[in-house]
């Protein structure tokens, strides 16, 4: 285990570049044990502890002034076992390299986001998702959970061991414990077949319940200030494989998606003015495309263009009003936006504090370039999404607190709870779970 001062004049910043921190020191443990540990040693220095992953939540969530653990030698399969399919995995694996693990070995998630850059413990930590009729986020997948807790221990739970905890962890925001490993329910890998095509906004939303329906992962991506989306529907497969050509993907998920887009949102933030042309361009330049290939290359894109989010779960049957509402402000506002709106949908799942538990969901994401005001876009976004009862993602920029979500959150008592329990002393505690959890 490595202990040090925390790198680059002590500071350490997210993905996003709008969060930062000053940690007062820095641990990298190699195993439970040696971090079971460092949790000891934290206490014992009067020190808050957080753990943090690969920094892509918006929201400061991972920021500490105490010890800041960083769990990359806590990586790599811990077990596979074929007779249950579950895989055990450490904390600090990032999705990606858990992906093509399972792939190697015939397997595969059901389900996931749509980037694959985070560790497993922060994506499921903080309720990331992908879209699906039947399959949930990441964290709904989970068989079971080894958390280190506050007086040190090494806690492991399940269904059946610890279910209480179990029921609270698998999204337990860094309040509970740190998270050591986690096992996942897997499947013998398959095909997706994709379909992604152009589609206008009011068709969309006039057919979402039909496209939903016929469709086990259905999302889209609408422009502002055009009449424009992109829509794509994943489907299972028995093949043949046909992925995506090396030269079409470059040129659409790399030079188009990333590249050109890049450079659009340059323009859009030096001359806001030129941001409705790009949209209207952009809307148009990708074209309809049909492509099979295994789950984590249908599922996951490339993210190179750096942006701010925030994300709100309302009820499936809101979507439409949601999204309408939206559009009119956009429209009405003299807001300059020049990234897409993603939208996804989740089945109701029961995880005390998933942004889908107890009811079916669908995210509406909004975006803005890195380094361009957001605020007001988010808060007029922010105020469609609360009127609907919308649960903000949890790693995702919000201004929510403890009063809000013990409205919208039917078992929150029941976390808190659980909380006083775990962390009676608040040793995992920070600025941002004092807000969202009270004190």
């Amino acid at each position: 285990m490595s202990s040090t001062a925390s790198a680059q004049n002590g500071t350490w910043r997210n993905w996003g570049g709008n969060v930062s921190a000053r940690p007062a020191r820095e641990v990298t443990p190699a195993s439970a044990e040696e971090l079971a540990a460092a949790v000891r040693k934290a206490a014992e220095d009067g020190l808050k502890v957080k753990a943090v992953g690969t920094g892509h939540s918006f929201t400061s969530i991972a920021a500490t002034d105490g010890v800041l653990i960083r769990p990359q030698l806590l990586t790599g399969i811990r077990a596979l076992d074929r007779d249950a399919m579950t895989v055990t995995v450490e904390a600090g694996t990032p999705l990606k390299r858990l992906n093509a693990a399972l792939a190697r070995e015939g397997l595969s998630l059901t389900n996931m986001g749509d980037i694959m850059e985070q560790t497993v413990s922060g994506a499921t930590s903080t309720g990331t998702h992908g879209t699906g009729r039947e399959s949930a986020s990441i964290a709904a997948q989970i068989k079971g959970l080894e958390l280190v807790t506050a007086d040190g221990s090494v806690l492991t739970c399940s269904e059946r061991e610890n279910p209480e905890v179990f029921a609270a962890a698998r999204i337990g925001l860094g309040a509970l414990g740190i998270v050591t490993a986690i096992t996942f329910a897997v499947e013998p890998v398959f095909l997706l077949t994709a379909r992604e095509e152009p589609m206008r906004f009011d068709r969309v939303l006039a057919e979402f319940d039909q496209l939903w329906a016929e469709n086990e992962h259905f999302e889209f991506y609408w422009f502002p200030h055009t009449g424009n989306t992109n829509t794509k529907r994943n489907n299972r497969s028995a093949g043949p494989e046909q992925p995506v050509g090396r030269l079409a993907g470059w040129f659409e998920d790399e030079f188009l998606s990333n590249g050109v887009f890049q450079v659009a949102n340059w323009v859009g933030r030096a001359v806001p003015a030129t941001i409705p042309a790009i949209a209207r361009i952009s809307s148009r330049a990708l074209s309809a495309r049909t492509y099979t290939d295994i789950p984590y290359k249908v599922f996951t894109s490339p993210r190179r263009v750096r942006f701010v989010e925030m994300e709100y779960a309302v009820p499936r049957e809101a979507l439409a009003d949601t999204l309408r509402e939206l559009k009119a402000m956009v429209d009405r506002s003299g807001l300059r936006v020049s990234f897409p709106v993603e939208v996804r949908t989740a089945p109701a799942d029961d995880i005390t504090l998933s942004t889908a538990s107890g009811r079916d969901s669908a995210y509406v994401a909004v975006h803005m370039f890195r380094g361009t005001p957001y605020q007001r876009y988010f808060t007029a976004a922010e105020s469609i999404f609360t009127a609907h009862e919308g649960r903000p993602h949890w790693g995702k920029i919000h201004t929510r607190d403890a009063e809000y979500f013990a409205g919208v959150y039917p078992r929150f008592a029941e976390f808190t709870a659980l909380r006083d329990r775990l962390d009676p002393q608040r040793l995992f505690q920070n600025d941002y779970l004092r807000r969202v959890l009270g004190s």
